[in-house]
Order: C-alpha cells, then structure tokens, then sequence
C-alpha cells in the first residue's frame, strides 16, 4: 500500500506471473480503511480461503527474540507497551483487533522489530543513565530488526562467508535509518536506541541529540513536550535541515542551486560515514559493508560519498558497477566486500509466519 492517509492511497496487487502490479485506489485510505479493503477484495475474488495467516510487522517485543503467535497474552503485553511508543503500538494493536473481529479464527503472528538486537552485550544495551531506570525498560532496544534478518540470511545465501563468520555493517538507509555492527552472525550493536527517533539524521527525525536541548526549548521558546514529541519525530532531519523535503531525492536534485539541500544531504552521509568508523572499531575490523533501504539501495551519490575517505578501512567502490546499483559495488582492490541487497521485510515476515504457524511458503 502506497500513502497512506494521503487523497490517492493504492494497493498494488502483484500476481505470480505477472510483471507489473494492478492498481487498486482506496477511499480515504487509512490503516482501517486498507486493511478492510484487503480483505474486501480477498473474498470479491475467492481468495480468503487461500489464507492461513496474517503476520504483522510489531516495533517493539521487548521479552521477544524469535516471532511469537498472537494470544490474549501477547496483546495484553504489547499494550503494556504502547507507552514506549505511541506512534506506532496502539495503531498496530487496532489493526490486529480489527482482524481478529473479522476473522476470530484466523492465526496472527508478531514479527518484531526489536528481536534481531535482543542478545546485544550489555556494554551496548544499558544507557548511561541511573542504573535503577533500567529496572522501567529503559535501555537499548534497536530497529529495523526485520529487515536485518533478512539481509543476513540473504548474505548467507549468496554465500557471503562474514555472514556466519566476520565482521557485517548493516546500513538501513531510508527516511526512517540505522545501522547494525554485526559479528559472527551475532548484531553486538546497533544505532537506534529506546526509540526509532535516535542514532542516525533521517528523514524527518533528529537522530542523537543533546539532551539539555530538551530543557533549553522548554524554558527559552515555551515548547511543550508534545510540540518537542513532534519536532524531533516529524520536523527534523533531512527535513528540518532542507526546509523544503524529507526525500534524498528531492535534495539531490536541489544541491546545485539550494545550499539547504546541499547542507542536509552533506549532514546525512557524515552521520553515516562517523557510525561506520565506529561500529568497525566496536567490530575490530570491517568485512562486509552493506546498504540497504530506499536510499541505501537506489542512491548511487550518497554511497558514494559515504564510503568517500573510508580506504583506511580498505572499503573501495567500483564507480561502475556503483552507479548501476550492482548488487556487489566493491572494486576488486578493496578489502571490504560492499554490497546492495534490496531489503524484503515483507517476504521475512512471510518466512516467520509459516515457521511459526507449521506451514510451507
């Protein structure tokens, strides 16, 4: 489903066979609206009786490493997580409710985002912050965990060997962005934290912060916490350095004429290059570079200026086969192997609720 919430929601339809999707527009287009309509066209063309699960995308399953079936229990846990982040767990709760209304007999599974960074050390996972807060929940959880899943087991199939053994830097590069150090197959830490909102610029949000900003707008421009809520979370990034987009796209395009544009863009591959120094030294060493997401995936410029100064790392792209989005951009030179895989957090999701629920995919 493609804008969400805007006048023009589609949901686009791929059939096996098919090369391109059919287009289906939604009235008004909000999560109850699509979801509602999914189901609508499922019965209209006797489809329903074809599934055997739903599985949904969970951002934060803090007692959760692998995916979970939906019970009561669950839900109760998961409400009693929505403090931690009410823009996104109380609307992903209505969603499984809606269904379960519907469809009471029809199995659901929790995919979690924050699965793939459970074991991280504690060295990574507590905060320097009175110990006693840990006790509340308040430590390191980290994101993308799904679409991490997914671009290790794509490594392990392409038979790349830091996949089982070496060192992996993960970079999910979107409007939402992070990364991930993993060794031997295990993430030891990631740039996320309590929330989506730290670690990396993004699109619209801040990524790590001073703190004492929090207080200095409250006592000098009267901001309140839900005017600050906001700004960090929908006007910042990309967008609050641009004044004018949250789309790399967009600054790209503008960089020549716009110094906004050209100051956003330059800030968002610093961030990313300094995430990359430090996670190949929590690593001891980099073997595998990856990029992924929107950005990471399809923006030649910013991978190229990203690893741009990263020799000493022995990263070396192949300007070449960067600029066509090869799946492999390291020159033969390099010592680091730089990949593009074109994350599938839906296909993962896929995988996790045939395994959980017994069934082939």
């Amino acid at each position: 489903v493609d804008r969400i919430g805007s006048a023009n929601t589609t949901l686009e339809i791929y059939n096996v066979g098919s090369e391109l999707p059919e287009v289906v527009g939604i009235e008004n287009g909000d999560h109850f609206d699509v979801i509602n309509t999914v189901f609508d066209l499922l019965a209209e063309r006797n489809w329903l009786e074809a599934v055997v699960g739903v599985g949904h995308r969970v951002v934060l399953g803090l007692a959760h490493s692998e995916p979970a079936q939906i019970t009561p229990e669950l839900i109760g846990e998961l409400q009693s997580q929505c403090l931690n982040d009410p823009d996104h767990m109380p609307m992903e709760i209505a969603l499984i409710e809606t269904i379960r209304t519907r469809f009471p007999q029809l199995p659901q599974v929790a995919c979690f985002d924050t699965a793939f960074h459970h074991n991280i050390p504690r060295v990574a996972k507590q905060l320097p912050i009175p110990r006693k807060f840990e006790s509340k929940g308040i430590y390191r959880y980290g994101f993308h965990g799904i679409s991490y899943s997914y671009l290790m087991e794509e490594l392990g199939r392409i038979g790349e060997p830091a996949a089982n053994r070496g060192r992996v830097i993960l970079a999910h590069l979107g409007n939402g962005a992070s990364m991930a150090a993993v060794k031997d197959g295990v993430c030891i830490d990631t740039s996320m934290s309590l929330t989506p909102t730290s670690g990396l610029m993004m699109g619209s949000r801040t990524g790590d912060l001073d703190p004492s900003i929090v207080g200095y707008l409250m006592r000098n421009v009267g901001m309140t916490q839900e005017q600050f809520d906001r700004m960090i979370n929908k006007e910042s990034g990309l967008l609050g350095i641009s004044g004018t987009s949250s789309d790399m796209r967009d600054l790209l395009n503008r960089e020549a004429t716009d110094v906004r544009a050209a100051e956003a863009v330059a800030m968002f591959c610093y961030q990313a290059k300094k995430f990359i120094g430090a996670y190949s030294a929590a690593l001891a060493g980099l073997d595998c570079l990856v990029f992924a997401g929107g950005v990471g995936e399809n923006s030649a410029v910013v991978r190229s200026r990203i690893c741009q100064g990263l020799q000493y790392l022995g990263v070396e792209l192949d300007a070449e086969s960067n600029y066509k989005n090869n799946s492999l951009i390291s020159a033969s030179s390099s010592k680091v192997v730089v990949r593009v895989i074109h994350t599938d957090e839906e296909k993962m999701i896929v995988k996790s609720v045939a395994n959980v629920l017994g069934i082939g995919t």
